[in-house]
């Protein structure tokens, strides 16, 4: 690969990057944040939900969350649905959607908050019927399930009750806007609820999406639509009893998807407006190598070799902080598997990933800050003339 080419691809990279960890750090430390839309665009949309059956409830205050079709830079690909702790008692899952913006079809990420908010008038199902919630309600601390909406063995959870809900309009697209689209838009409710206090995807839907991404049978290349995996027990358990199949696949438009047909992508689906809709690294091993940044030349070897012993010292300063927090993190991931206690884990995990991210944006500040103390001054106007 030429160097250009390999040099725009990092660039590409570490955009896509960035933009998913601003985008999660925006929603889980802005209290009273609105939904965060991902710097994503694609130029058609993604195909019909696939018919599934819902795996039964592992246990008590796990809520549904249920499959989507993502995008990796290349193509669509399945999320499985999947039944996910909730990170603290009162939270209830908004399902994220697809959106027409009037030039490309872009992500809104889902959120964990005390009210289901609009989540694109999409039918998910299992609750999810395109406006509100009906798979059940807190009480306190605890969560109490609809057993008409899902699926919750009597003899695990005790927590029960049985609300029918009669489904009008029933649709499988799965965007809102553009040509074919639902057409919906968010009440004054959903407003307020996107407004109020919420957490972005906690760590283990986080390793769920990798997982999808990195399982080429989900790609709706290989699927056409209809996903072997579309639902699962738990994040990012792929095999076992507890995986659903697709009953029925969801149908999928051949002219607007080319990997479909086996071509080439097309060009305005790619490159650096189209990355990878990427997720934040949890840990700190997880991170790509650090890239040094290439010292200017002044022309003065002295002042350029200071220069450089000043990138170096700040390189191997981030590289004992980021030594430092994996170990951190290590010490406590090894705690929460002796102890066994999965609550547990998935708070540890959801702090990981804040630490990480915050490592990460400190270290971006202090070398654009080394940078432009290092710059050149610029040029005066007597300069300029001559």
């Amino acid at each position: 690969m030429p160097k250009t080419r390999r040099t725009i691809h990092s660039v590409v990279l570490g955009l896509a990057i960035l933009l998913g960890m601003l985008a999660c750090f925006a929603v889980s430390a802005a209290p009273a944040s609105a939904q965060v839309v991902v710097g994503v665009s694609v130029a058609f949309g993604p195909p019909e939900i696939p018919l599934y059956d819902q795996p039964p409830c592992p246990g008590d205050d796990y809520i549904w969350t249920p499959g989507y079709w993502d995008w990796d830079g290349d193509e669509y690909f399945w999320v499985p649905g999947t039944w996910v702790l909730a990170p603290e008692p009162g939270f209830l899952w908004t399902p994220g959607f697809w959106g027409w913006n009037g030039t490309a079809f872009v992500f809104t990420v889902g959120y964990w908050g005390p009210v289901v908010g609009f989540y694109g008038g999409i039918d998910y199902g299992f609750g999810y019927f395109g406006h509100g919630f009906e798979g059940g309600r807190w009480e306190g601390d605890h969560f109490f399930y609809n057993r008409a909406v899902w699926n919750v063995n009597v003899n695990v959870i005790h927590n029960t009750y049985e609300t029918r809900v009669v489904e009008r309009n029933v649709t499988r697209v799965s965007y809102n806007g553009g040509r074919g689209g639902v057409e919906a838009r968010p009440s004054a409710e959903e407003e307020r609820a996107a407004h109020e206090r919420h957490i972005g995807p906690i760590a283990a839907q986080t390793r769920h999406v990798q997982e999808a991404r990195a399982d080429r049978s989900l790609r709706v290349s290989q699927n056409h639509g209809r996903p072997p995996v579309a639902a699962t027990e738990k994040p990012g358990e792929f095999r076992g009893n507890g995986v659903k199949p697709a009953r029925e696949g969801g149908a999928v438009r051949i002219e607007n998807n080319p990997r479909v047909e086996n071509k080439a992508p097309r060009e305005e689906n790619r490159g650096a407006n189209n990355p990878a809709r990427a997720n934040p690294a949890v840990h700190a091993r997880d991170l790509p190598p650090a890239e040094r940044a290439v010292p200017p030349h002044t022309g003065n070897s002295k002042l350029d070799q200071k220069y450089s012993q000043q990138q170096e010292k700040l390189a191997q300063q981030q590289a004992r902080d980021r030594q430092k927090l994996q170990a951190s993190q290590e010490r406590e991931d090894q705690r929460n598997q002796r102890q066994n206690n999965e609550a547990a884990r998935q708070q540890t995990e959801q702090r990981h990933q804040q630490q990480t991210q915050q490592m990460v944006q400190r270290h971006q500040q202090q070398s654009q800050q080394l940078e432009r103390r290092q710059a050149p001054p610029p040029a005066s106007h007597e300069q300029k003339k001559h």
